[in-house]
């Protein structure tokens, strides 16, 4: 019994040494900051994954994608890389086109499915394609003369209205307007030259995630703002409320479910995906999904996965078992 018990002892022990070791030997490149607006959440990301898999025995390394970003992979010579960045150049084809080109999977979606997900009036085309419901819009250049777009929006889409740019994440640059504001609110965004006017969706602001094709939950959230703009993410002064589990019946939670993940497969995303809802009126609006949804103290994906039983780092270890190459 004694030698029992000493043995079961020592397989345990030596499974804890192992899976150090293999830890150990796994080297995790994670690329954060960038020159997106979204930059400090981004360095934020790459800061908080790092922190985790370091607990954990991986050997890491955070790098800048900049100009020296191919001299550091191939003098660390990582074993997958970790992609943290967020906005432009990060989440829209353009970092991943590059990754592509070193052949060490990387995590996230590849160049297509970002590219396509970024670009809003793409992937709205291709959520009406497959009879998704998503707010009905216009898009709106700043080349043109557009001296009839406030009748062009009473026409198509009634006021308020949601303008946008066709290429940020995090709420940058979202504004609700009105009649009375929207040509000073345009002038805001003429940095962009192509943005999109959407019509605006009252309701409940419902956001759910999918890592790896798989169901992982949802969140409602409440913010004390107009909408949950930026500061409403990413601002702990701006208390938000962040509701679990989201207060649905049934069969509107798994057709909730059911929507996230036919977009997730629709743009062909990989690892983790989070796609934002609004429900009004007994139906779901989508308004975007977003392949590089952050990994801060205040971000959903890990607060959702916490609330149904995965912790940070096994959240991380989903995302990193799904990197690759060619996708």
């Amino acid at each position: 019994m004694y030698l029992v018990k000493f043995w079961k002892k020592l397989v345990l022990v030596w499974k804890k040494k192992l899976k150090y070791w293999n830890n150990l030997k796994k080297k995790i490149l994670i690329i954060s900051g960038g020159i997106s607006k979204e930059r400090l959440i981004s360095l934020d990301t790459g800061k908080q994954v790092a922190k985790e898999l370091k607990k954990n025995n991986y050997k890491v390394k955070i790098t800048e994608p900049d100009f020296t970003l191919i001299d550091v992979i191939n003098t660390f010579k990582p074993d997958i890389i970790f992609n943290a960045l967020h906005g432009q150049f990060g989440e829209d084809g353009y970092i991943q086109t590059i990754l592509e080109t070193t052949n060490i999977p990387y995590t996230h979606s590849g160049v297509i499915a970002s590219s396509i997900a970024m670009d809003k009036i793409i992937s709205k085309k291709i959520f009406i394609k497959n009879k998704i419901l998503t707010p009905k819009f216009i898009e709106y250049s700043f080349d043109k003369i557009n001296l009839d777009i406030i009748k062009k929006i009473e026409k198509k889409l009634k006021f308020p209205v949601v303008i946008k740019p066709i290429n940020e994440g995090s709420s940058v640059n979202v504004f609700i307007c009105t009649k009375s504001n929207i040509l000073k609110r345009l002038k805001l965004l003429k940095e962009y030259k192509k943005i999109i006017i959407e019509e605006f969706i009252p309701g409940r602001e419902i956001q759910a995630a999918i890592v790896n094709s798989r169901k992982l939950g949802a969140i409602e959230l409440k913010p004390k703002r107009q909408f949950y703009d930026y500061q409403a993410k990413y601002n702990p002064k701006a208390k938000t409320k962040h509701i679990m589990p989201v207060n649905l019946k049934t069969k509107d939670y798994n057709k909730l479910m059911y929507l996230a993940l036919k977009a997730h497969k629709l743009i062909k995303c990989r690892g983790v995906s989070r796609t934002d809802f609004k429900f009004y009126k007994g139906k779901f609006y989508l308004l975007e999904i977003n392949t590089q949804p952050g990994m801060t103290k205040l971000s959903l994906v890990p607060e959702i996965a916490s609330y149904h039983g995965i912790n940070f780092i096994n959240l991380i270890k989903l995302i990193l078992k799904d990197a690759s190459t060619n996708k």
